[in-house]
């Protein structure tokens, strides 16, 4: 792995050391520091901040208002994702809270697809008394066709959406759009604006007033909203736990107005009444108070997750919606032990793709990973091709090969655009949609061979040797025996951490004294290091590899985060050493 030192400024003060932090981020100025250290409130921020256009916003109020002064039904239809889930959440309590006539919809998987399905709005027509209007969450951007067909059935629809946009948008009622946040952030502040607009007062809503459920086998099963909000904080406050996990589930980075949603919103998280997600924090095992964005990232994110990918995502609505502590319970558990499953899945999967990988190309890997095979589960194989990825480095797709149609989901690397890469060819696809970093597509079977060959020779042309060096940044040296708690709480200033202001990284030279093997099949390294004056307890995920290359005695540099240890009431600042160089 390369390094490149992001600031070669030598700095033996924690002062000098945190504006180096900053400036690395692109922060300079008094202003700019100001705004990242101390975030606005999102309950503060316009249509314009958050690049949503006032008018279709306006557009989307006045239709909704008219569909509850009409006793229109309304359907939220969401995706089965952590994104689509959390938004489906906010948008409904908000507005079961202005009529009764309004249901959550999430699709399945594997028989509808992502977005919309024009079967399902058929069904959903003939089942759903005066269905008049659909505002999706999370997709419709490039529904077309979709949209038309339930303007032939007499729906409208209401676009929410934060997905690349074809060369034009949808012909709907409005498209409330942006690519600067997630989905949930969208209605969050769609739901906002309602609140502002709309007089809301309608509470604890009765079981019977939703009706049953579609498609056909949750029938049987009831998801009515929650009546736990906290009371001591404003309406819109309550949803921002829910932004907050989607912002860092869905990869936005933490910069600008996300890191706003996220640092506001995992205040809220951590305070959270909704039972649901109290639930799951029981369940994984996890100290409410101490949720950043690991806990929700590798933690809570996936149990969401799980369920669209082995089951029925509706499982995970109602877990964030429902009152019923015993009911969250049992629910957090289901999730809990799918994600289980989903685990062993996933990794028998990637072991399968890898060998097939290998032995189709050998020594000589291409610029593009393509790998295709009919027992690979749809709702794992974006997962898979993030492994591949992070193995090979390389942009890598994994098709779920089926009779008539195969779906795929891909994962790329800093600098090339898979959605892109992908619509070139779009000519071959039924259907495309996704971020420059990860893409999904549907592609006649037949038609798998030639679209292979296409996208290989594309990456071919536009990506080199240099693109596959992966590179490490370090924000800058530091002397080790400056690590201390003080630094830690000042770098800790600058949290929450993720894409877009990844955690500090430092580097320096110190001398190994002791070093040992752990964790399972000894992928760990612990180490005890010193700097000559200091001795530092450090630990290396994933670099039992560097076994050998780091015996006691050896001169090493390491690249690091520090972090705290805590115990028994005890502190004690240690490293997480990411890469180690003998040089």
């Amino acid at each position: 792995m390369n390094w490149k030192i992001l600031n070669k400024t030598s700095a033996d003060n924690i002062e000098d050391i945190v504006k180096i932090l900053l400036k690395n981020r692109g922060l300079s100025t008094k202003k700019e520091i100001s705004e990242f250290l101390k975030p606005k409130n999102p309950q503060d921020f316009t249509a314009k901040d958050l690049g949503i256009d006032e008018k279709e916003i306006k557009k989307a109020k006045v239709r909704i208002e008219k569909a509850i002064k009409n006793d229109e039904s309304i359907i939220v239809y969401g995706d089965y994702d952590a994104d689509g889930i959390c938004a489906t959440a906010i948008l409904w309590e908000t507005l079961y809270e202005l009529t009764k006539n309004v249901l959550p919809y999430i699709p399945e998987r594997v028989s509808e697809g992502y977005g919309l399905n024009s079967e399902s709005i058929k069904n959903l027509k003939l089942k759903i008394k005066n269905l008049g209007l659909i505002v999706t969450v999370d997709h419709g951007i490039t529904a077309d066709d979709k949209i038309k067909y339930a303007k032939e059935l007499g729906i409208d629809v209401i676009v929410c959406d934060h997905h690349q946009i074809n060369k034009k948008a949808p012909d709907c009622v409005a498209v409330v759009h942006t690519d600067k946040i997630c989905a949930t952030a969208i209605s969050w502040y769609l739901s906002m604006s309602l609140r502002s607009r709309c007089n809301i007062g309608r509470s604890n809503p009765r079981q019977d007033e939703i009706a049953e459920l579609v498609p056909s086998e949750t029938r049987d099963l009831h998801i009515t909203p929650r009546n736990d909000k906290n009371d001591d904080l404003p309406a819109m406050t309550n949803f921002l736990d829910l932004v907050a996990i989607a912002t860092i589930a869905d990869l936005e980075p933490l910069i600008g107005i996300n890191r706003n949603f996220t640092k506001y919103g995992l205040d809220v998280l951590r305070k959270t009444s909704r039972c649901g997600l109290l639930a799951i924090i029981e369940e994984a095992g996890i100290k409410k108070e101490d949720i950043g964005t690991y806990e929700v990232g590798y933690i809570i994110a996936p149990r969401l997750n799980a369920m669209g990918r082995m089951g029925h995502a509706l499982d995970s609505l109602r877990l964030l919606c429902t009152s019923c502590n015993d009911k969250a319970k049992q629910l957090a558990s289901k999730l809990g032990l799918t994600n289980k499953e989903r685990q062993l899945l996933t990794e028998e999967t990637v072991r399968h793709a890898r060998n097939l990988f290998l032995s189709q190309y050998g020594e000589v890997v291409p610029n593009f990973i393509i790998i295709d095979h009919e027992s690979y589960q749809e709702g794992i194989i974006g997962l898979v091709a993030g492994k591949l990825v992070e193995e090979f480095y390389r942009p890598a797709i994994v098709i779920s090969r089926g009779e008539i149609y195969s779906k795929a989901s891909g994962r790329s690397i800093s600098g090339f655009n898979i959605i892109e890469a992908i619509r070139e060819h779009y000519d071959l696809l039924v259907d495309a949609g996704g971020h420059p970093m990860a893409a999904g597509f549907t592609v006649e079977t037949i038609k798998i061979e030639q679209l292979k060959e296409k996208l290989i020779q594309s990456a071919q042309k536009s990506l080199t040797k240099e693109s596959f060096n992966k590179v490490l940044k370090i924000d800058m040296e530091i002397p080790p025996q400056i690590i201390s708690e003080k630094l830690y709480d000042d770098v800790q200033k600058m949290s929450p951490f993720g894409i877009g202001n990844p955690e500090p990284v430092f580097s320096g030279k110190v001398q190994v004294k002791d070093v040992r093997l752990v964790g399972n099949e000894g992928k760990h390294l612990k180490l005890t290091l010193s700097d000559g004056r200091n001795i530092f307890s450090a630990i290396g995920f994933g670099l039992g590899n560097f076994f050998e290359k780091a015996k006691p005695g050896t001169e090493v540099n390491i690249a690091y985060n520090i972090f705290l240890n805590e115990w028994n009431g005890n502190k004690k600042v240690e490293l997480k050493v990411k890469d180690i160089k003998n040089e």
